[in-house]
């Protein structure tokens, strides 16, 4: 028993019972809970025929329609952004909103998993669970918009989300974070079983970077290389001595790696080339490493390809900072999650992936979490494989931990200022 006469029942959907001056008040929770329940078999609908109709990046234009479609018959006024995506605010008017995010675009990705409602497009899957995280918070939205909130959210339909350098900047450039406080995210872990809810304050994904050096000479023959710049050999010395002295500038705790994935010179065996190129990733866990390693790698190559007597140019995008998880909303998440299932919380490892939620968390405080979505039997697949298979179940997971998470803000378990 609380001290303000309120009885915690544990259970699905953590129902929460408030008894005021006399009053029996169902908590957000459970009226969550309760809809998903009458709605589920619909829920599964939506995320099928997300599933079957992917749409790349920045093209998500029946899939943006389709949702607001459904919040527009659930009562609900859509605002669409400029290109592609979309967001909803519930409850009343408020500049100190709670928000949710997923990201609706698909992978150029072929699907093989042989499911019923397996991708009709060709070349084209959901094969990184945005189907799903999409179909949780339109779930949460439909739900909400049936319950009398005390206070504003808003939920993000965010384009774009696998591609550098990410929608979530044109989302904020669109004003999709104004007046949201704090943010919340979820993404399918096929490694976790459903149920569990993996978390992590601070980083939880890396940064990631892509570089491409084009490096040119005057070219000729291999019988006389000390009449020429050897392109091919200024290459291997870029692909062999940049990893290694990267390690030598850089703190190994980063976990900073940098991986050529592409390199491509010449058209014969007896001819030095006049050009080549190399291209590959780097990432690392620090945000602050992060910060500093276009100007380092410039001086690196710059140090390698110096005695080659070759010239180069780098073409050096940056990519996301890691996803930096608040201490505070991560703890509100972690205790969202235990309200659903007080074994369901695990410690989430650090992905040396990269998420765009990261430009999110550079505005407000909020959290991601890792989604166990894999049925614990079988095997365990990997994300942007054309295999993959989702456990449906952990859809209703995810629901009800945005409802528990709902529920403490509106509890007063969570104070926007603490954040």
């Amino acid at each position: 028993m609380r001290a303000d006469g309120s009885r915690t029942l544990v259970g699905a959907g953590a129902q929460t019972l408030s008894r005021r001056r006399g009053v029996c008040r169902v908590s957000i929770a459970a009226q969550i809970d309760a809809w998903l329940v009458a709605h589920r078999d619909q829920v599964v609908e939506w995320r099928r025929h997300l599933h079957s109709h992917p749409e790349l990046s920045h093209a998500e234009i029946e899939t943006t329609q389709f949702i607001a479609g459904i919040l527009t018959d659930h009562g609900l006024e859509p605002q669409l952004f400029p290109e592609t995506g979309l967001y909803v605010d519930i409850g009343p008017e408020s500049s100190d909103r709670l928000g949710f995010r997923a990201d609706i675009d698909a992978l150029r990705v072929e699907e093989v998993s042989g499911l019923s409602f397996a991708s009709r497009t060709p070349g084209m899957s959901h094969s990184c669970g945005h189907d799903v995280h999409t179909t949780i918070c339109l779930a949460l939205a439909c739900a909400l918009s049936e319950i009398d909130l005390p206070f504003g959210i808003r939920i993000i339909f965010q384009p774009a989300e696998e591609v550098m350098d990410g929608g979530a900047r044109d989302v904020i450039e669109w004003g999709g974070l104004k007046g949201v406080s704090s943010i919340y995210a979820v993404h399918v872990e096929p490694k976790l079983r459903v149920g569990q809810v993996g978390v992590r304050t601070g980083a939880i994904t890396s940064a990631a970077d892509v570089l491409r050096i084009d490096v040119t000479g005057p070219g000729g023959h291999t019988s006389r290389p000390h009449l020429t710049a050897d392109v091919v050999y200024t290459l291997g010395s870029l692909v062999t001595q940049l990893p290694g002295l990267l390690s030598r500038r850089v703190d190994p705790r980063t976990g900073t790696v940098l991986v050529f994935g592409q390199i491509e010179a010449g058209f014969a065996a007896n001819a030095v080339p006049k050009t080549g190129r190399v291209s590959g990733t780097i990432r690392t866990q620090d945000i602050g490493t992060w910060r500093s390693l276009e100007p380092l790698m410039r001086e690196l190559i710059d140090d390698v390809v110096a005695p080659t007597g070759c010239n180069y140019e780098l073409s050096y995008t940056r990519g996301v900072p890691p996803v930096m998880n608040d201490d505070v909303a991560t703890a509100a998440l972690a205790g969202a999650a235990q309200n659903v299932d007080p074994h369901a919380v695990v410690q989430a490892p650090q992905s040396s992936g990269g998420e765009d939620f990261s430009w999110y968390l550079e505005h407000v405080p909020g959290s991601m979490a890792r989604l166990g979505c894999w049925q614990g039997a079988g095997p365990k697949y990997d994300l942007h494989r054309g295999d993959i298979i989702v456990d449906e179940r952990c859809i209703d997971v995810g629901v009800r931990l945005f409802g528990s998470l709902v529920e403490r803000y509106e509890g007063g378990l969570i104070d926007p200022a603490s954040l």
